[in-house]
């Protein structure tokens, strides 16, 4: 059987973060959502994306296919009901088409005809930017049971001072050395050669993915994910940080999102809770406002390749789109498009040439080519995102 994983409907409500990738591509909990389902079905899978990410993340057909929308976080259950479907069938939850069974994956299908099987049980959705931090600690307890199940960690050293460790797991060459871990409210997992240094103050839910450091004297709030090659120190708090980014120095993260190639600058803060304690309004580049989000605590969702300076401070609630530069003094206005260069006193456009010569430098020290494939993708998100730049 040949498995796609297709954007559905959701993929505007992911920006920034679906700017440079498929839904399938975003982390929440441990693994990213591709990864948690070519896990499940032991197969790999493929995209039905955007037209500009398709030379990355190609579309693979065959005369027999199983389309399945990516913002479902796969269960064992759903995943055996997605494995039975047969020719002209269809899964529905919640009242929406979630997967379906096609000869013809790269049209839009026309299922009126299938037959519907409704899922009746409970799934995590990611419908908005704001649901990949408030929901990960469900999907990184599932990722934990399921990458664990059977399994046995690495021995933690007796350096540490360790509550719960029944629900640590050390995979092989993490390093951990005179922290303290609590995983008594949620789940500790150190991916293979990940290390958190001495002093690391650690709350559970942790999920420090594969190579990712956790520098001296950080302190952890759950539930946390920080992706493959993460750098973190300070203060963070139920963020998900995908992958190659850094937040290397003091300063405080919070209810936050961030995507790959960002760079948190040394005494950086967020706000995560607003004076009055009102809920938090996000900006949503589906409907094109700012949104109710139902939730009083709240940060900052950054994109991939965005940086700040030293002491940057960004209100609850703060959007920053793709390859945006932000510095000098005062708090910057809560939604700020990509490719913007400037602060609180004014921002001008961000050349894509300027930031390809930072991206080049940043990504030749983790080993990885910018290359002409990311050079198009940008630049197409350049051009896309220009109604959004007065100035």
């Amino acid at each position: 059987m040949n498995y796609i994983l297709a954007d559905g409907p959701r993929r505007d409500a992911l920006l920034p973060f679906t700017f440079t990738r498929p839904v399938a591509e975003v982390r929440i909990g441990i693994l990213t959502i591709r990864e948690k389902w070519e896990k499940h079905l032991q197969t790999q899978v493929s995209f039905k994306t955007e037209a500009y990410l398709a030379e990355k993340y190609p579309l693979v057909t065959a005369p027999d296919n199983v389309v399945i929308i990516s913002s479902i976080v796969p269960t064992k259950e759903f995943v055996d009901l997605v494995t039975s479907l047969k020719k002209n069938q269809a899964i529905s939850y919640q009242e929406n088409i979630v997967a379906y069974r096609t000869e013809a994956p790269e049209l839009e299908n026309d299922i009126s005809s299938y037959e519907v099987i409704d899922f009746q049980g409970s799934l995590i959705t990611v419908d908005y930017t704001w649901d990949i931090f408030s929901k990960n600690g469900e999907a990184l307890q599932q990722d934990f049971d399921f990458l664990t199940q059977g399994r046995k960690s690495v021995p933690i050293s007796n350096t540490n001072k360790v509550i719960a460790p029944e629900n640590i797991f050390l995979e092989e060459g993490a390093s951990v050395e005179h922290s303290i871990l609590n995983a008594s409210k949620g789940p500790i997992y150190i991916g293979a050669n990940a290390q958190i240094w001495e002093g690391g103050l650690i709350r559970g839910a942790l999920a420090l993915c594969d190579n990712a450091i956790v520098k001296m004297g950080a302190k952890i709030y759950g539930p946390t994910t920080v992706g493959p090659h993460g750098k973190v120190c300070g203060e963070i708090n139920n963020s998900v940080i995908f992958g190659y980014s850094s937040k290397g120095h003091e300063g405080y993260l919070g209810n936050a999102v961030l995507g790959e190639w960002c760079n948190i600058g040394a005494d950086s803060n967020n706000s995560n809770l607003k004076n009055n304690y009102a809920k938090v309004r996000m900006w949503n580049y589906d409907t094109q406002k700012f949104d109710h989000t139902g939730l009083q605590f709240c940060g900052l969702m950054m994109g991939d390749h965005s940086k700040t300076a030293i002491n940057t401070m960004f209100n609850t609630g703060t959007v920053i789109g793709v390859n945006s530069n932000i510095y000098v003094p005062g708090f910057p206005r809560n939604f700020i498009p990509s490719f913007s260069w400037g602060g609180a006193s004014g921002f001008s456009t961000y050349m894509p040439k300027k930031a390809f010569e930072a991206a080049k430098v940043m990504m030749a020290r983790r080993g990885k080519e910018f290359n002409a494939v990311e050079a198009k993708i940008l630049e197409h998100v350049f051009e896309l995102t220009k109604k959004w730049r007065n100035y």
